[in-house]
């Protein structure tokens, strides 16, 4: 019976690594093709809370609606918050929204500045307690608020949210009823969905709960109930931690065929993608991140029916490279 085993599980490793050397050779050889699409049809960018906290000069919107317009950039997430405990935003936060909105409408008329609203659940050890009525109910009166001022929408990036969270998807379904009913946006911010759904029940009986612990990663049923409540959806596809070049460009090719694949015409999609330094920067970079998600655009059975494209993260982080990095990976102009 021991030797058995002992073959058996001998067996059993060598199909185990017979099988990875498949995997990270195919990956590899994948890498090597040059993918022969650029660009999409919708770009977004994560932006600092200093845009709507201070004051600044023509001069400085000026330059930042440039850089908009020349880098393609049609979403901007403009961070007021962050929301309270009890779902609040003091409009002292954002004391100087309204002249950044003025500005662009001025400088950068087809750009949409977006309320970007977000906070730590309690779940993930944060102050937010989505649980509650009222918590939820004060979200939405700060969202007024902004809508008020003239912001195209509201993005929320709510942390962590698992797949079971019915409290966010009803957060999600009035708020969606507030902006429809304003005639503006609403977008999302999502972790990369699950690479096997299966899993998701054996996460939770094995790992505490939390963002460090239970991974909270939208499974397929969940991504589509959120893309069912929003126009757009975001996806944070950054900081996979691959330890090679090649390994990082498919993790952000399979969730942009993935995702592309089972939202893509029903919601705008954009892929998050960094321009800070990553946990692993000889792997994971910019350059990097964009041809991984033209690598899958290339591999879609057919093009999306809704907009779809990258998302920066972010303003504070990408420097005049940064921007010529992005031009050059996904709009494909020479450096």
């Amino acid at each position: 019976m021991t030797r058995r085993l002992v073959r058996t599980a001998a067996w059993a490793c060598a199909v185990l690594l017979g099988t990875s050397a498949i995997f990270f050779a195919r990956t590899w050889f994948a890498w090597q093709r040059e993918p022969p699409v650029y660009g999409g049809t919708a770009n977004a960018l994560w932006a600092r809370h200093q845009w709507v906290g201070e004051a600044h000069t023509e001069a400085e919107y000026r330059g930042l609606a440039d850089t908009l317009t020349r880098d393609r950039i049609t979403d901007v997430f403009f961070h007021v918050g962050p929301l309270t405990g009890d779902g609040e935003i003091p409009p002292s936060r954002y004391a100087h929204a309204r002249e950044l909105l003025a500005a662009l409408r001025r400088l950068a008329p087809g750009v949409r500045a977006q309320a970007y609203v977000g906070q730590v659940e309690r779940s993930g050890g944060g102050p937010l307690d989505l649980r509650a009525a009222a918590t939820r109910a004060r979200i939405l009166e700060a969202d007024r608020a902004l809508l008020d001022l003239g912001f195209a929408g509201i993005h929320y990036d709510i942390e962590p949210i698992f797949p079971d969270d019915r409290n966010f998807l009803d957060l999600l379904t009035r708020t969606r009823e507030l902006t429809r009913a304003r005639g503006r946006l609403l977008s999302a911010a999502l972790e990369q969905p699950t690479l096997a759904d299966w899993a998701q029940p054996l996460f939770r009986l094995m790992l505490p709960r939390g963002k460090d612990h239970y991974p909270p990663r939208p499974t397929t049923a969940y991504l589509r109930a959120v893309a069912d409540r929003v126009d757009q959806v975001a996806i944070m596809t950054y900081d996979s931690e691959a330890p090679t070049r090649a390994l990082a460009g498919w993790h952000f090719a399979h969730h942009t065929e993935r995702v592309l694949s089972l939202i893509g015409d029903r919601v705008t999609v954009f892929m998050g993608v960094p321009t800070y330094r990553s946990p692993t920067p000889w792997a994971e970079d910019l350059p990097t991140a964009l041809r991984g998600v033209r690598q899958g655009v290339a591999e879609l059975r057919h093009r999306p029916r809704r907009p779809y494209g990258v998302a920066v993260y972010a303003d504070w982080t990408t420097d005049p490279r940064g921007w010529a990095a992005y031009r050059a990976g996904w709009l494909g102009e020479p450096r």
